[in-house]
């Protein structure tokens, strides 16, 4: 990245522009003569007392001793090298959030409170979208106290890396000892191209779950009535099973599964699971074409989903699927947890 105009390094950037992306290089281990230059990027969040903090896409907070930045300046947002559907991240993370309903919840001004009974972490986390309506701290303890009383962690849900994320909430959290427990990316694609890859009559739909579905789900041990209540609340949910394909179990556990949600223009999927036996068969494609074709039926014409960042054997398929990240998240818990 250039940072020289000919052959002089520069600080382009001043504490004015807090909250821009930007991209700084440091100089390190400078004992002995063995300096080096690193650059990190992301959102300034803030410049005080000497020392620089930038927030990651991943949510990650780099501190930077002012005294070692030898260059800087603002950057635009990165490109995505395909576009998916338009979409603020507030709209996808409202969207994301009917899609997949906690048992119980409580506003907080701009704030909202999930519990399931700890079925995932997105049914059991503060979903931040604006102001609490209380300073800071008062809110964060009214938060861990809700969630103590139910006997769960203090989870906060943090989306970065887009126009009009949290990149200062995940800074103010970080400066308070709230560390980062895990992250998603959301990724988003169009709906036809996705149901274009089916193949008829191999996919059975359902408005609910059953034994068979769920003996092939992944979380199957975290089944609980709240479990339920979760995957089969939202909008209009379909839930999708492939039998093994070879007849020899009609009544087991099945090669395959998928469950999506349809909310307006909206598909979201999520659970698409297939048995170790049956994998590198296309399954996985066939479940999400199959619901993406009744999403189409139902109105819909974009899609959103939320995977790990380290899951590369489902980050291939839905990038073959047209799918591309919109913007992360990650959840920071409270520092006694």
């Amino acid at each position: 990245m250039e940072f020289t105009t000919g052959a002089r390094l520069e600080i382009r950037i001043t504490p004015a522009d807090v909250g821009k992306r930007v991209s700084v290089r440091r100089l390190t281990d400078a004992c002995e003569g063995d300096a080096r230059f690193t650059d990190a990027v992301g959102v300034l969040t803030s410049w005080d007392a000497g020392e620089l903090r930038l927030t990651r896409r991943n949510g990650e907070v780099v501190r930077i001793p002012e005294a070692a930045v030898v260059a800087a300046k603002a950057v635009p947002a990165a490109p995505a090298r395909r576009r998916g559907p338009a979409a603020t991240a507030a709209e996808l993370t409202r969207v994301a959030a009917r899609g997949w309903p906690p048992v119980e919840s409580e506003r907080l001004g701009d704030w909202t409170l999930r519990a399931s009974a700890g079925f995932t972490s997105r049914a059991n986390s503060v979903l931040p979208l604006g102001d609490p309506g209380l300073p800071l701290d008062a809110a964060l303890a009214r938060v861990t106290r809700w969630y103590g009383e139910r006997g769960l962690p203090a989870l906060v849900q943090v989306a970065t890396g887009a126009a009009g994320t949290a990149e200062p909430l995940a800074a103010e959290l970080d400066a308070r000892g709230w560390t980062v427990r895990r992250s998603a990316l959301m990724q988003v694609g169009e709906l036809a191209p996705v149901a274009d890859r089916g193949e008829a009559g191999r996919v059975e739909l359902s408005r609910t779950t059953s034994a068979a579905w769920f003996s092939l789900y992944n979380r199957a041990a975290e089944l609980t009535p709240a479990a339920r209540t979760v995957l089969e609340g939202g909008p209009s949910v379909w839930f999708a099973t492939v039998r093994d394909p070879s007849g020899a179990d009609p009544s087991g556990t099945p090669a395959a599964i998928g469950r999506c949600v349809v909310d307006g223009r909206w598909a979201g999927f999520a659970a698409v699971e297939v048995a170790p036996a049956h994998r590198r068969r296309g399954l996985a494609t066939a479940v999400m074409a199959a619901l993406a074709t009744r999403a189409l039926e139902e109105g819909a014409s974009a899609a959103y989903l939320q995977v790990e960042p380290d899951n590369t054997a489902a980050l291939a398929l839905y990038n073959a699927l047209g799918f591309t990240t919109h913007h992360s998240y990650h959840y920071r818990h409270h520092p006694t947890v």
